[in-house]
């Protein structure tokens, strides 16, 4: 008899264009887990991550058990839980799907050493990115430092594969009795917040999972993505694909929707031009990128890529941290998306840029704050994009924005939300102000704010232009590299 195969199920959380998975049920009968890694090593998920994992694997084994098999929920170390599944099992074959943490890199490079010892076959598959991290170099061989050429260096390798299809039908072997009584249901992994229940914004605004990430990138392709180069910038509308907790998750694949994207473009069946597709595949060339980094600079969320940054004078301030985690700074497109983001763990990528400068250049804390705090509240918290992104901002990164370029979050907010709509959905106490103010609500009279009922709607936390005074003088401190 074909001895049983496993595949483990991580960041990977769907059946089709699933390599590893398809490798295990070619291997033999599949046996399928997925283990909440609690090992010493794993940075804990932060709590919207959680949440939205609950739903993922919910989905995932409604999806698995629709085609006739099931799916294993354990917690523990998989160091020492995947052997003694294999162990038991007498599996032949483990596959899984890489990650590129060095914290898992080393878990699986361990694994596989002792799992092959051990006369088991290991696959490892690649469902997260278009290019592994190793395969795009530059011109000398070393690891890219500049997005541009390194999107078109990853361009130059050619189209990506096609997406595998979903199995259509799979078996149910069973489970070793001693590894069976230590199966969980999804309740007992505790990944749900129940007192007090907060999650249900992001119930409202999400639908995790497979066939939620499908339905999402088919109603982007039909609708957003044409006119998305420009209207991308704007909070105030859905003007963005929202694919970034499917794609954290690996609900969906960037080979999925790279071949989505080109063939809705190719075929006419919607008519953003080339112009707007392309400008859509770079953001996903930007998470690309972010891996790279990641991969090469394993400390990327809490060591600054600019080791110059180390002797920046941080200012400890926490009622000025709280009031920007809470969405209480006086500055409205900044109190927008701090309430946007704690609501429905999420936020336009405009206004997280607007933010992420405020709190590291207005207030002048710490970027690993700001990465700490969207890592515990993002729905789409990802090991690599969150901490590049925030390392961008902050001028410490790759390829990173100047420190010097401060947003004006007033202007910023005229700009992209020239209305007021997307600050008046989040922050309602003062919807009732004109648009002329609504940016800058401390320049209407005492009057206007009393007939809009914005009394109690907080003074800014720091005027602007002292705010970017101490910022500039703060960077002039740095030596030279």
């Amino acid at each position: 008899m074909t001895a049983p195969a496993l595949h483990w199920f991580r960041d990977d959380l769907r059946l089709a264009d699933n390599p590893a998975l398809t490798a295990a049920l070619e291997a033999g009968p599949a046996i399928l887990v997925y283990i909440l890694d609690d090992g010493p090593e794993r940075r804990p998920l932060g709590a919207a991550s959680r949440w939205w994992l609950a739903q993922s694997l919910r989905a995932l084994s409604r999806a698995i058990a629709r085609r006739g098999g099931a799916l294993h929920l354990l917690k523990g170390d998989p160091a020492a839980l995947i052997p003694a599944l294999v162990s038991a099992g007498g599996i032949g074959t483990v596959t899984w799907n890489r990650r590129y943490e060095a914290e898992s890199i080393a878990l699986d490079t361990a694994l596989k050493a002792e799992l092959t010892a051990a006369g088991c076959t290991v696959k490892t598959g690649n469902t997260a990115l278009l290019n592994e991290p190793w395969q795009v170099k530059s011109k000398i061989g070393e690891p890219m430092k500049v997005f541009t050429p390194y999107w078109r260096a990853a361009r130059a390798r050619g189209e990506p594969d096609a997406p595998l299809p979903a199995p259509a039908r799979l078996a149910n072997p069973a489970l070793p009795p001693d590894l069976r009584r230590q199966t969980l249901a999804l309740e007992e992994l505790a990944l749900e917040p129940t007192r007090p229940d907060w999650a249900g914004g992001l119930r409202e605004e999400w639908t995790p999972g497979e066939e939620g990430a499908k339905t999402r990138l088919h109603d982007f392709l039909d609708g957003p993505l044409d006119g998305y180069g420009e209207g991308r910038n704007r909070p105030d509308s859905v003007t963005t694909s929202r694919l970034s907790p499917h794609l954290r998750f690996g609900e969906i694949g960037p080979r999925q929707i790279w071949h989505a994207t080109q063939a809705a473009r190719d075929s006419g069946a919607i008519s953003a031009g080339a112009s707007d597709a392309e400008k859509f595949l770079s953001e996903i060339g930007w998470r690309e990128f972010s891996y790279h980094l990641l991969y090469y600079n394993p400390e990327l969320a809490r060591q600054n890529y600019n080791r110059r940054f180390d002797a920046f004078p941080w200012q400890s301030d926490p009622p000025a941290l709280t009031a920007w985690q809470r969405g209480r700074t006086g500055y409205p497109i900044v109190d927008a998306g701090m309430r946007e983001l704690w609501t429905t763990g999420w936020m336009h990528n405009r206004v997280r840029m607007i933010v992420a400068s405020f709190l590291i250049k207005h207030l002048l804390i710490d970027w690993r704050e700001g990465e700490r705090w969207f890592w515990d509240t993002l729905v789409d918290a990802d090991p690599a994009n969150n901490a590049a992104s925030w390392q961008w901002v902050a001028g410490s990164g790759a390829d990173a924005s100047p420190y010097y370029r401060i947003f004006n979050p007033v202007t910023q907010g005229r700009k992209f939300d020239p209305q007021g709509g997307y600050v008046r959905r989040w922050v309602p106490e003062i919807a009732g102000l004109d648009d002329g103010v609504i940016h800058e609500p401390w320049t209407a009279s005492a009057a206007e704010r009393r007939d809009a009922g914005a009394q109690d709607y907080p003074k800014p936390v720091v005027a602007l232009d002292a705010g970017r005074e101490r910022a500039l003088a703060a960077l002039a401190s740095l030596k030279p590299v």
